[in-house]
């Protein structure tokens, strides 16, 4: 007897998720869709822990495999969908009733090839406020366009032949393959949309110090993603100008601190850095107060930390591909 078809699937990647997946899976059984109407597939990474079968006591399709990152399985998780329409998230988000709708009801335009969705939270951290508004920040650059080059998995939807037909995520990138991906659909002329009501839920991090963790990370992956699409260093639909401009002052206050011990005119000009990157600030500062006070007294050390760390990931991800190209290669070691 064949298997009822269906109309859209949902993938999740997930490697020792156990203790999020339920929360994940739980929302997805309760969308405003029926449930025949999708499939979920969970992708279990070479997890040891119970996410397999926590999965599978929550209606999911599992699928196993060797732990081999994120790229390769949501690949394992689209060759073996069933729908034409292909959506991601994570398995530490939780989607709200109307995800599903929200996501595929863009695509009934035929001229759409990915669904660009939202990170929500009902955290009430500090650390993760901040982020929420650092979000939303992005999100209101990225709703000016009318289509975006940048489409995040935690709520992403493509259809699948196009995925298939331009090669899926690209498995050398453990982080940021769905920026890549995104860059090479675009660069291949696919149109994607952003749908702010396609909400997600999710667990930020509630310490500056894991903030500044991810924000390093993410500065080293964007150098890989960078080598393939160097035009997206100046211009894409998720980042903000202020951002860039703010890298750039801290990155010239380094030196200038250390040049200012013995060179006094360096004094005046970092004043004038300090400034600069104050007055990129103020958007943002004003955004955080309208809508969360606090987050707005700690906003201008916050976006410090954020700059520096981007920053320091840059640098370390171009000096590590520096490193490769001058390393030998087998045939140079014999």
């Amino acid at each position: 007897m064949s298997e009822r078809p269906v109309s859209v699937s949902v993938v999740i990647p997930a490697y020792n998720a156990a203790a999020t997946i339920a929360e994940c899976l739980t929302a997805l059984n309760a969308q405003s869709l029926p449930r025949t109407d999708y499939e979920v597939i969970v992708v279990d990474d070479g997890s040891i822990d119970d996410t397999a079968d926590i999965a599978a006591r929550y209606g999911a399709r599992v699928l196993r495999q060797a732990n081999s990152g994120p790229a390769a399985a949501r690949n394992r998780g689209v060759n073996e969908a069933r729908a034409d329409i292909v959506l991601f998230t994570d398995s530490d988000c939780v989607p709200s009733p109307e995800w599903l709708e929200e996501m595929i009801g863009p695509f009934a335009d035929p001229q759409v090839a990915g669904v660009k969705g939202v990170y929500r939270t009902r955290q009430r951290n500090l650390t993760a406020r901040f982020i929420q508004i650092e979000y939303e920040d992005r999100y209101d650059h990225t709703a000016r366009c009318k289509y975006v080059d940048l489409v995040d998995t935690y709520a992403a939807g493509y259809r699948r032949n196009i995925l298939i037909s331009n090669g899926g995520f690209d498995i050398r990138f453990r982080f940021l393959e769905d920026q890549e991906l995104s860059f090479r659909l675009t660069h291949a002329g696919h149109k994607m949309v952003f749908n702010p009501r396609a909400v997600v839920y999710h667990y930020h991090p509630e310490s500056w110090r894991r903030y500044a963790q991810r924000k390093y990370r993410i500065g080293y992956w964007k150098t890989r993603v960078l080598r393939l699409h160097p035009s997206k260093a100046w211009r894409d639909s998720h980042t903000p100008w202020s951002l860039k401009v703010q890298m750039l002052l801290t990155a010239l206050s380094a030196p200038l601190a250390c040049l200012s011990i013995w060179v006094r005119p360096c004094v005046s000009l970092l004043g004038v850095i300090a400034t600069a990157f104050l007055v990129t600030c103020i958007p943002f500062m004003v955004k955080a107060w309208r809508r969360d006070h606090p987050v707005a007294l700690v906003s201008l050390p916050a976006l410090y930390i954020r700059a520096w760390s981007l920053g320091f990931g840059v640098v370390a991800g171009y000096m590590s591909m520096l490193r490769q190209r001058g390393a030998p290669t087998d045939a140079q070691k014999h």
